[in-house]
């Protein structure tokens, strides 16, 4: 395998992760009440979290594969919670105040990682970011 390939893989793993974790953590906290007030911080963490997750894994790893991946992990683990379980458990419930923020979770964490995934696609090809000697990612040059 190439070095090149080999990168693009490894960057994918990674960019899955991320995106497993952060879409996780924005499932559970869908309910969160602070003084008995639902506060859809979810809502917001889909929305910037796919947007940044898409882009970074385009411009890290060069592949529009990759940039891809985020969007689809995060879409899969927001419908398994809609899923209710053997046990009878549902993260993801539909009636009330809750359940216009689990529906606003879903359309606009849909439409980021969307409009995300549409830039990479469209874009120009991009280059994979060269890594120095030391190992850190330089940033990218000022115009």
């Amino acid at each position: 395998m190439s070095r090149r390939r080999v990168g693009a893989v490894a960057w994918g793993l990674v960019a899955v992760l991320v995106a497993g974790w952060l879409a996780l953590v924005e499932v559970f906290w869908l309910p969160l009440r602070i003084g008995g007030v639902l506060v859809p911080l979810s809502v917001l963490a889909a929305v910037v979290g796919n947007l940044l997750l898409v882009a970074a894994a385009h411009r890290l790893s060069g592949s529009r594969v990759v940039a891809v991946l985020p969007a689809l992990v995060w879409l899969a683990v927001a419908v398994a919670a809609m899923i209710r379980r053997p046990e009878g458990d549902l993260v993801m419930t539909g009636g009330g105040a809750a359940g216009t923020i689990n529906l606003g979770f879903l359309l606009l964490g849909v439409t980021a990682a969307a409009f995300g995934v549409g830039r990479a696609l469209a874009g120009p090809r991009r280059q994979p970011l060269p890594a120095s000697a030391d190992g850190a990612v330089p940033s990218a040059p000022a115009r």
